[in-house]
């Protein structure tokens, strides 16, 4: 919102405030002013001059040799190269010695012409061109024939003015008009408001010929004026000044007088021909299916019935809130107006403007409220401009229709639960002095609870904590004393969650991985391949903003892939990356009640995986590289991994397994389906995914410690045929349960099929560690343990490879 620090002026005494310091005094009492801009662009020296005679110059065909009267002396000689140029025109001129906002006017001859002085164009004199009419853009910006000749340019634009730009929360919806910054300033300055009789001049007399039918509760007010015989001639200059500074295009005088009321008062207007209301009577309905209407911008659209159509005895004119229609449109031949002035619900405006994509200053103001009050003020304001700059005549009384026609609230405070909120100790009369100055009424004949009743032009006020706000911030946040919270403080600790949350992702930092965040939303079709993974379908958004990201993710993995698949297209082979998020299972299609939200860490890795420095760079990612990953996460969470075969959706049948702990399911390990790799055209992947809140269960409350061994340990490497169905995991067991008292750990460290190995064997080769805690194992003891468990492990067919 573009706040003019002269038009404040002509409402609030500020002789002694310079702009800036209202801008300070705005944000320290809550709405903020981003900026304050001159609106002068550093003109000097240019005046009113009116053009006498034109004459063509005799050396040059393009240029005129001007004589221009500037108000005092001798007409002035001017040279000037604009196709426009004529005598009576009144223009900025630039006088000898001028500054404009890109040059420094000296006297100078043209092809032997000497030229006193410069007439300029709107972009010369540094007007904002993007908002001017294409007519006033080409040559000489020409004023109105009323201007005085030889005034200041810049006391005629109202350029000795600034714009104070304010940066308003959502809530502070009363700030988007003039008026509503005046009542803030009136507020914060304790100084009375000079408002003028917005109603004056503005109410026509005698019966009406429009009609008006509220046929839907979403519009709870309407309000129209019929006007004839205006015409579309140019808004005064003041007022198109006023606009642009509020950067606001000037069209001409009628919707000028509804734009310049809309930022006066904060209320939209429309205007329609009312030759084409057919029937004479405008009906404010629900759109119907397949209706569609052409809208100003001239584009087709269709309508529904959670839209809000501004219609006649037999079709759609307006879509309330948002555009008019181009079938009502005002045009040169119009000769009778409607003037539109109404509440319109917020929520319905918003949805149908968004749906749209028509987003205006308009359709702004009806998405966060208007005032009903100020409906048949701004009716009658904008009539008057109307009547007094287009050569209007209102035709019978405005139509007032729907029994809307305040929104005032009551509010109960307690003015000593305000003092212990804002820490500080208030008299009750101050309090209701900065009540009063806000404009609320108050109700103080019960001490302990005042009635208080908020304007309707306050939206945001609604519960005694709102008010606490609005007496602080008249109080002064600066008055506020600090002090520390008080209270018993308790010491601050993570939860089990985030413990391994924050130990996982820590553990695959130090390898090597790299963290990514993904979305949460995900195209339906990205998560065809793993369709079923705890979930019959994906939770569709009713309103997603692109069928990109219209469903929530059940599984971590196909945003995993578009990263790699980001960088393999860019030749970057080697991806080791992780994400720790929330995936999101629904327990029933449709949906009925709310999907378990599961939060879980996923690591894929393709390409060399594993330490890399100067002589070395990882060794080819496969399955066993992102088993050991797994194992190395449980076993720092003090838990043991298991692996057991298993199918799931989006890995390939063949090599995936799922992990248990303590014989509860916590993850899957594996390798990528072949389709999936084709699909995404990444490599060979291998995938690792853990339920997190899965293994909080698991951990142990107690951490166990026993002393650092004295007696050194005994190795044994170990490689043992086995039987191609036999899975590692049951010899690794039998090994555990045969090996003895002093058997320490087990650790499978390789595995191999080959022309070596007889048909229907593998081998597998274990390292097994011995130690004794009272005294040094020689060999021939931790022989005999190991022919004991070799013997012992004939009975599952395994048999020493070297035999």
């Amino acid at each position: 919102m573009n706040v003019s620090y002269r038009w404040l002026q002509e409402w609030i005494d500020l002789t002694d405030l310079s702009p800036d310091q209202v801008a300070d005094l705005l944000t320290r009492h809550g709405v903020a002013v981003e900026a304050v801009r001159s609106l002068n662009p550093g003109l000097e020296q240019v005046v009113v001059g009116e053009v006498l005679s034109v004459e063509p110059h005799p050396e040059a065909d393009r240029l005129r040799v001007c004589r221009v009267d500037v108000g005092g002396g001798e007409p002035l000689q001017i040279v000037c190269g604009a196709p426009n140029v004529a005598p009576g025109q009144r223009v900025p001129t630039a006088l000898v010695g001028a500054t404009l906002p890109e040059a420094r006017i000296g006297e100078a001859t043209f092809r032997g012409v000497a030229s006193q002085g410069m007439l300029c164009s709107a972009k010369e004199i540094g007007m904002d061109v993007r908002l001017l009419p294409k007519e006033q853009t080409e040559g000489l910006y020409v004023l109105p024939p009323d201007s005085p000749v030889g005034m200041n340019v810049v006391d005629l634009l109202g350029w000795d003015d600034a714009v104070l730009e304010l940066d308003l929360t959502p809530n502070r919806s009363d700030c988007l008009s003039m008026v509503g910054v005046a009542h803030e300033l009136s507020a914060v300055l304790d100084r009375p408001l000079r408002l003028p009789d917005w109603s004056e001049g503005g109410i026509g007399q005698g019966p009406s010929p429009v009609r008006i039918a509220l046929e839907t509760p979403q519009c709870r007010r309407y309000a129209a004026q019929v006007i004839e015989g205006a015409r579309p001639v140019p808004s005064p200059l003041w007022m198109q000044m006023r606009l642009l500074a509020a950067g606001v295009r000037p069209i001409d005088a009628v919707v000028d007088a509804t734009n310049y009321v809309m930022l006066e008062l904060g209320q939209p207007l429309h205007a329609f021909d009312f030759d084409e209301v057919r029937g004479g009577r405008i009906r404010v309905r629900s759109g119907r299916t397949g209706e569609r209407l052409r809208t100003l911008d001239g584009v087709d659209r269709g309508l529904d019935p959670s839209m809000i159509v501004i219609a006649d005895e037999e079709r759609a004119i307006g879509l309330a809130g948002v555009m008019g229609g181009e079938n009502s449109e005002i045009t040169k031949k119009t000769t009778r107006i409607v003037l539109e002035s109404a509440w319109f619900d917020p929520g319905s405006v918003r949805r149908t403007s968004r749906r749209l994509g028509l987003r205006s200053e308009a359709s702004l103001r009806f998405e966060k409220g208007v005032d009903p009050e100020v409906i048949p003020l701004a009716l009658a304001r904008a009539s008057r401009f109307i009547v007094d700059h287009a050569g209007g005549r209102l035709v019978g009384a405005p139509v007032d229709e729907g029994a809307f026609r305040d929104d005032r609230k009551v509010v109960i405070v307690r003015p000593d639960k305000i003092n212990d909120w804002l820490g500080v100790r208030m008299a009750p009369d101050e309090m209701g002095k900065f009540l009063k100055r806000l404009g609320f009424a108050v109700d103080r004949s019960d001490t302990a609870a005042w009635r208080v009743e908020i304007p309707s032009r306050r939206r945001d006020i609604s519960r005694e904590i709102d008010l606490a706000e609005e007496v602080a911030r008249l109080y002064g946040y600066d008055r506020i004393p600090a002090t520390m919270p008080e209270g018993q403080a308790t010491a601050a600790r993570r939860t089990p969650q985030q413990r391994v949350r924050e130990s996982i992702r820590r553990f695959l930092t130090d390898i090597g991985c790299f963290e990514v965040w993904t979305y949460a939303l995900q195209n339906p079709a990205s998560l065809e391949p793993f369709a079923g993974i705890q979930s019959p379908a994906p939770v569709a958004l009713m309103h997603p903003m692109s069928e990109e990201r219209s469903a929530l993710r059940t599984t971590l993995l196909p945003g995993l892939l578009d990263v790699t698949a980001y960088n393999v297209r860019r030749d970057q082979r080697d991806v080791a990356i992780f994400e720790i998020g929330r995936v999101f299972w629904a327990k029933e299609a449709p949906l009925r009640t709310l999907p378990e939200e599961r939060e879980l860490a996923a690591v894929l890795v393709c390409g060399r995986f594993g330490l890399h420095g100067l002589g070395f760079s990882g060794q080819k990612a496969d399955f066993f590289a992102i088993k050991g990953v797994a194992e190395a996460i449980l076993e720092q969470l003090g838990l043991e991994a298991e692996f057991v075969p298993g199918i799931r959706e989006g890995l390939h049948p063949g090599r995936t397994a799922r992990i248990l702990a303590g014989g509860e399911s916590v993850g899957w390990a594996g390798a990528l389906h072949p389709d999936v790799e084709e699909r995404w055209e990444v490599p060979e992947v291998y995938y690792l995914e853990l339920d997190i809140q899965g293994l909080v269960p698991l951990l142990q409350r107690e951490s166990t410690y026993r002393p650092l061994p004295k007696y050194p340990g005994v190795s044994r490497d170990l490689a043992l045929l086995v039987p191609r169905d036999r899975a590692a995991k049951e010899v690794e067991e039998w090994i555990r349960r045969y090996g003895g008292a002093w058997l320490e750990d087990v650790q499978l460290f390789d595995v191999y099929e080959g022309t070596q190995v007889p048909g229907g064997f593998k081998s597998l080769a274990f390292r097994l560690s011995y130690r004794s805690e009272d005294r040094t194992l020689t060999d021939e003891e931790v022989n005999d343990a190991l022919r004991r468990m070799v013997k012992a492990l004939g009975d599952l067919g395994v048999q020493l490879r070297a035999e």
